[in-house]
């Protein structure tokens, strides 16, 4: 693959760091998550901890509501704050203090015998796979053998190094087929770093620190890589790419340099999602 076409893509996306930046969106409607029995959204840490939007139960309340959990699957940790009775050991005062605890829940999609209670997300049935772009994304999965979840209804798109598989909401919420290919392709580009095959992921970095920031960096412009290489990129998805690495620039100080580095790395993770034969090491 031509090193132009990437130092090309690197170039725009700078050139519209330089300017104002539109804000970036999710390009697709989907779910927060909630709890399927209380009906209470999850807040703060546990939005991070919950990698699909839409119900969540724990395994007694799938059970009670007369569901079941389907065999095999691994249940996501939620947090929460209960408070207990501490004595003052001078003055023998009771009073309550916040106890962290931890909660093992299931998504409704991994149950069964069990409705969901949520209105139906809206799904454009006119929005339809390219073909181009598929096989591209098709290939890449079949070659690297990473696990591919689509989740009707979900808020959230994510990969997860330790399962080495990709959550995507159904194309039909997107607001396009090429957003669907920009979310798609980015979350490919995080599983580029795995052990077995970049090796970039070598820790798992907090949420908001440098290398979390880079690793978002590089999955996004090796999306916008592969979506030039594939002919599909339009401006709405080119513009929400630059706002999207904006936002992560800032957590890393408005620290510009970086992407160079990262744009080093996505352009290995767009090669080895194309096809493209990595060079020999001297």
């Amino acid at each position: 693959m031509s090193l132009n076409i990437y130092q090309l893509v690197t170039d725009r996306i700078i050139a519209q760091l330089e300017n104002n930046i539109i804000p970036w969106h999710r390009p697709w409607h989907g779910s927060e998550p909630i709890n399927y029995v209380t009906r209470k959204a999850y807040r703060g840490i546990n939005t991070l901890l919950l990698d699909r939007g839409g119900e969540y139960l724990t395994f007694k309340q799938c059970k009670d509501a007369g569901g079941s959990v389907h065999k095999g699957e691994k249940s996501s940790i939620i947090v929460f704050y209960k408070p207990i009775d501490h004595e003052d050991p001078d003055t023998g005062e009771i009073r309550k203090i916040p106890y962290l605890k931890y909660s093992n829940v299931f998504h409704l999609s991994q149950c069964s015998g069990i409705e969901s209670k949520l209105e139906p997300i809206k799904t454009d049935t006119e929005i339809e796979p390219i073909q181009a772009a598929q096989t591209v994304f098709d290939d890449y999965i079949t070659r690297s053998g990473v696990t591919v979840n689509h989740v009707e209804g979900s808020n959230s798109a994510s990969y997860s190094p330790s399962a080495d598989s990709i959550t995507l909401p159904v194309i039909g919420q997107f607001e396009s087929s090429q957003e669907y290919y920009s979310t798609a392709y980015h979350e490919a580009a995080h599983s580029t770093g795995h052990q077995s095959r970049l090796d970039r992921l070598t820790k798992t970095a907090a949420f908001g620190s440098g290398d979390y920031s880079k690793e978002e960096l590089v999955a996004e412009i090796a999306s916008a890589m592969v979506m030039n290489t594939c002919g599909i990129e339009i401006e709405q998805t080119f513009q929400n790419s630059a706002a999207y690495i904006a936002a992560w620039l800032k957590k890393i100080r408005e620290d510009n340099k970086i992407i160079v580095s990262a744009s080093s790395a996505a352009q290995k993770a767009a090669d080895l999602i194309l096809g493209v034969a990595q060079p020999a090491l001297a």
